[in-house]
């Protein structure tokens, strides 16, 4: 019998997942890394850090399944998206830490090339708004600001990367790849051409030579160097984490919505082989590549989610755990008429305001604990809903249901309040690892150990469905108060 390995690369931690021919579960393998923060707004990572985390849990998992590596049929990866990697091809070692997407150090320059007029020529080539959310800029810090980088760029001797391809790289011993639902958000990839830009490798200063090659999301690139398994193992799957959950949700007819409740909240629409233009300052995006043709979203990005949850444990100490908080924020009856918008890194979609800050509205003496806890799981939902608003806007079609995942899709109170303030079911299936099994499909496509997307499509199962039930009116009354607060965290901090 054999399994498919997904390699799950968060933002906070590395999952590898082992799964089997029924799409379940068989082991979960997971470790935390560092958080680097040196200066205000800026967010690091040790990219070797995350290698040796990655390839730790890969090891673990295969282990905890009772499995051998030759029994693993392909590997699949999913990653963090737009945290930027520069190495060196001889030595393989990064120029130094990778820059996250949380990081906002590039803002002052989208304003430069905003206020020279780029960003429509930007938004219409690569279907994104102009942020420092983005690969592009933090590639172009990198080579300006680490000593000898660009020299030694144009000297074809540093590879770049978004997180899938630093881990194809290391665990091939050198391929250099990455796919169109990755590419599609370095601000470098038309979205019509499907290729790499030159005219936006020009704005950004970006050498043609350190780019990946762009292969299709399901196919095998590479096989893992044989001194990393006991068996060379096919590397069949390739897709930024929120366009492999849309994968994994099934939400491949054009309108299919889902959302992906993680460190930030990511919400895509499947438009199929036609790209929809935005406007509302939505992304579009490509979607997971399985064939010849391009597949195509739209994107709604919510920087901060579930990581207001971890603000509430660790900045303010308020829960030891993660999952104490929907406790605490049942211990009172509603809001108490306090916001927290968590915009500790701006805000994202669809108002895209890098010096928003995180606030907290409405208080009096009688608010507690609970009302800051339940404020926090509050304001991933405003957020979200805030998006969904915005993408039936833009698409013209109407939301049926949302489906879920993610860590905080456990959270019953926050999907019962998503619900409510949608005024649609939201959909919890029985599986929420589905950024995994994303990947993990799509690894077995790649290989044949799924036939095709009917067999998989049979796998998917609801285990819950979280039907709206609160008034109009109260929802319109929550959602003014949300946008009274979010208008009074705008435009918060200077620019640098």
């Amino acid at each position: 019998m054999s399994f498919i390995l997904a390699l799950d690369e968060g933002t906070t931690s590395a999952r590898a997942i082992v799964f089997d021919h029924a799409g379940a579960i068989r082991s979960v393998a997971q470790k935390e890394f560092t958080q680097v923060y040196p200066h205000p707004g800026w967010v690091e990572h040790d990219p070797n850090e995350i290698w040796a985390a990655q390839i730790a849990v890969a090891s673990e998992a295969i282990a905890r399944a009772g499995i051998h590596a030759r029994d693993v049929a392909a590997i699949g990866i999913t990653n963090q998206r737009e945290t930027t990697v520069v190495w060196d091809r001889k030595s393989g070692e990064p120029i130094c830490n990778a820059i996250v997407w949380q990081d906002r150090r590039t803002a002052g320059y989208c304003d430069e090339l905003k206020a020279g007029g780029q960003e429509p020529l930007i938004t219409d080539k690569t279907g994104l708004v102009l942020d420092a959310y983005f690969s592009g800029t933090k590639l172009k810090w990198l080579l300006d600001n680490v000593p000898a980088a660009r020299e030694s760029a144009a000297q074809g001797r540093l590879a770049f990367g978004t997180i899938d391809t630093w881990l194809i790289w290391k665990l091939s011993g050198g391929a250099h790849y990455t796919d169109p639902s990755n590419a599609s958000r370095t601000l470098l990839y038309n979205i019509h051409t499907g290729a790499w830009d030159e005219e936006m490798l020009a704005i950004f200063g970006v050498p043609r030579g350190v780019l990946p090659e762009i292969c299709p999301s399901s196919a095998v690139v590479a096989r893992t160097a044989g001194n990393l398994f006991a068996a060379r193992i096919p590397i069949a799957g390739i897709a930024g984490d929120q366009q492999a959950a849309l994968f994994g949700q099934r939400c491949v007819a054009p309108g299919a919505v889902k959302n992906t409740y993680g460190t930030g909240c990511f919400i895509l629409m499947y438009t199929g082989e036609r790209p929809v233009p935005s406007r509302n300052r939505l992304l579009t995006t490509a979607a997971c590549q399985t064939g010849a043709h391009p597949e195509y979203a739209l994107e709604g990005s919510v920087f901060i989610a579930g990581a207001v949850v971890q603000w509430l444990r660790d900045g303010l100490g308020i829960i030891k755990s993660s999952a104490e908080v929907e406790q605490l924020a049942a211990s009172v009856a509603d809001n108490g008429g306090v916001y927290l918008v968590p915009a500790f890194t701006g805000v994202g979609s669809p108002h895209w305001d890098p010096y928003a800050r995180g606030m907290i509205h409405g208080l009096t003496r009688g608010a507690t604990a609970g009302h800051i806890a339940r404020a926090a799981l509050e304001s991933i939902a405003y957020q979200t809903a805030d998006v969904l608003h915005a993408m039936e806007s833009d698409s013209g079609i109407r939301l049926v249901e949302l489906r879920v995942d993610g860590g905080a899709a456990r959270n019953d109170m926050l999907m019962q309040f998503q619900a409510d303030l949608l005024g649609v079911p939201v959909v919890r299936p029985k599986i929420t690892e589905t950024t995994a099994l994303g990947a993990a499909y799509l690894a077995g496509l790649a290989v044949g150990y799924w036939k095709d997307e009917k067999e998989i499509a049979a796998q998917w199962q609801v285990q819950r469905v979280f039907e709206p039930g609160m008034a109009r009116s109260r929802v319109q009354a929550l959602m003014a108060g949300w946008r009274k607060a979010l208008e009074r965290a705008k435009n918060w901090a200077s620019p640098d």
